[in-house]
């Protein structure tokens, strides 16, 4: 009785959260593989406003499961490299993992975790979609794609190279 209500209230809360930043949740826009329990909500890969600069990657990721995990990579298609960042306060950080334990959200969202994308393809144009693929730190991996959105709700990332 208690693991179903977990779970829905998970679906409930997921959707409310950053509402004015969201993009629709769709079938294409939920993973729950390999991984009992995880879903990935609203991906999305915010193009730079300066073509050459970063652009930033924003989810929820849920744990309803029993088991604690972490992320420890990201990779993008169409990016030479990706990176998990913090921003607190006026400061941002590299994280070289994140946390995401059991009944419980991870959210990557403007002004706090993110992933930083770099050498992004100039083909990557917004209304595409680029896939996504988080490594877990047992080797697990979780793929998604990711709507392609121009640049517009981004922070500013500073000179972070």
């Amino acid at each position: 009785m208690i693991r179903p209500a977990i779970a829905l209230g998970f679906s409930l809360l997921l959707p409310a959260c950053n509402q004015a930043e969201k993009a629709p949740v769709t079938a294409e826009t939920i993973t729950t593989d390999k991984k009992p329990g995880l879903m990935l909500i609203d991906g999305r890969l915010v193009l730079p406003a300066v073509t050459g600069n970063p652009g930033a990657v924003y989810f929820k990721l849920a744990n309803a499961g029993e088991t604690d995990t972490a992320i420890v990579a990201v990779d993008v298609t169409g990016a030479t490299r990706a990176e998990m960042h913090e921003t607190t306060d006026t400061a941002m950080k590299p994280l070289k993992s994140v946390p995401l334990t059991s009944i419980n959200t991870v959210i990557f969202e403007p002004g706090g975790k993110h992933v930083m994308v770099f050498g992004l393809d100039p083909a990557v144009k917004p209304g595409d979609a680029q896939e996504m693929t988080i490594t877990f730190a047992d080797g697990d991996k979780l793929s998604t794609p990711l709507k392609v959105e121009k640049a517009g709700a981004m922070v500013d990332h500073g000179d972070m190279h």
